[in-house]
């Protein structure tokens, strides 16, 4: 197993170089790290909606429920029935009792969904960051192509150093925005 742990730290840390040796590909991991993070919460706020969704309805069915055991405790009062009227407004008490408990459960619920819908926000705005870093850095590319290409003279090096290290700050950057 020490030869196989060998060989895969060894490629490990070949792909890590070469990702650092062409921060166009690191933006483009970073961007589609960013894409899944995003698709994950989108499923994520679809489960917290739809939980909202059934902890309304449940609170709807107990509110029925406790309307038409205060209308028996009230009916039974009338009547002059104390054991049916105590036994219904133990069962409405019962009943109200149990809608703040699902009332809780959907504010929590509610809370989460917020929370999230703010994660994916700022999530889809460094996507947006990143995306718009990838442009720059791949027009600088084609310029720096262009130029050498069409102007005979030789690629500065120090021009080249100096970009790469530019975008590698910036890489730095976003990533501590992303709290990485």
């Amino acid at each position: 197993m020490g030869v196989l742990e060998d060989i895969t730290r060894f490629l490990e840390t070949r792909v890590e170089e070469f990702i650092r040796n062409n921060p166009q590909l690191e933006l483009q991991l970073l961007d589609d790290q960013l894409q899944q993070q995003e698709a994950e919460i989108i499923k994520l706020i679809a489960e917290y909606t739809k939980q909202e969704k059934l902890y309304q309805e449940q609170i709807l069915a107990i509110a029925e429920e406790v309307k038409r055991w205060h209308e028996r405790a009230k009916k039974a009062e009338q009547a002059g029935m104390k054991d049916l009227h105590q036994g219904a407004r133990e069962r409405e008490a019962s009943l109200l009792r149990q809608g703040n408990q699902v009332w809780a459960q959907m504010q929590l619920v509610q809370k989460r969904l917020k929370q999230t819908q703010e994660l994916q926000a700022q999530v889809k705005q460094r996507r947006q960051e990143v995306q718009q870093k990838i442009a720059q850095t791949q027009s600088s590319f084609s310029w720096d192509h262009f130029s050498r290409r069409h102007t005979g003279e030789q690629f500065d090096e120090l021009e080249a150093k100096f970009r790469q290290w530019e975008t590698e700050e910036e890489l730095r950057q976003l990533k501590r925005k992303m709290g990485r």
